[in-house]
C-alpha cells in the first residue's frame, strides 16, 4: 500500500511519472545507485529516529552517516533509531522503502545539508523496488521539512 500512497501523492502534484518501479534496486545505497545509474551520493537515505519520543525522518545524501556529536548538538538528545520492526507502523513505509512522502501524520521530516550539493536526487518510492527522481527544490517542497540540519559526517564538498 505504501507505493500506491506515494504514487497517488505525486499524481496529485502531476509528477506521478517520476515514481518508477524497477526490476531490482538492491539492499544498499551502492546497489541502488548501480540500478538507477547514478552516483551513490545522489541516493537519499531516509533514516527513522525517535525525536522527543516521536517518530522523525532525517534525509541525507547516500555517502553521509549520522554523526552522534552533531546530532546531539542539533537536537539536544542522543540519536535513537526506530527499531526495524516498528518502522512501518510508525512511519508508514517498510525499511528499505522509507521516503519522506505519504508518511503517517505527525512524523517530522528533516533534510541534512549533505544533500545541498546536488541539483537532482533519488528517493525511495514507498516500495523496495521504486524510486522518485526529484530536484533538490522539489524534495524540499514535497517533503515539507521542519528545517535543514547538519547532523552527518562522511561527505565532502568539492573534495574537501
Amino acid at each position: 500500500m505504501s507505493y500506491e500512497n506515494v504514487k497517488k501523492f505525486f499524481d496529485q502534484a502531476s509528477l506521478g511519472d517520476r515514481v518508477v518501479v524497477r526490476e531490482h534496486i538492491g539492499d544498499t545505497v551502492e546497489h541502488a545507485a548501480e540500478a538507477i545509474e547514478c552516483k551513490p551520493e545522489h541516493i537519499v537515505k531516509t533514516m527513522s529516529f525517535f525525536l522527543d519520543g516521536n517518530p522523525a525522518l532525517i534525509c541525507m545524501a547516500g555517502d553521509a552517516k549520522v554523526n552522534n556529536t552533531k546530532y546531539k548538538a542539533c537536537f539536544h538528545q542522543k540519536a535513537v533509531m526506530i527499531p526495524r520492526e516498528q518502522v512501518e507502523k510508525l512511519i508508514g513505509h517498510v525499511p528499505g522503502a522509507v521516503c519522506p512522502f505519504a508518511i503517517r501524520e505527525g512524523v517530522k521530516v528533516y533534510l541534512d545539508v549533505s544533500l545541498k550539493r546536488f541539483s537532482t536526487v533519488y528517493t525511495a518510492g514507498g516500495s523496495v523496488n521504486s524510486t522518485v527522481k526529484l530536484t533538490l527544490e522539489e524534495l524540499e517542497k514535497f517533503s515539507a521539512p521542519e528545517c535543514w540540519v547538519d547532523v552527518c559526517k562522511g561527505w565532502f564538498v568539492n573534495g574537501d
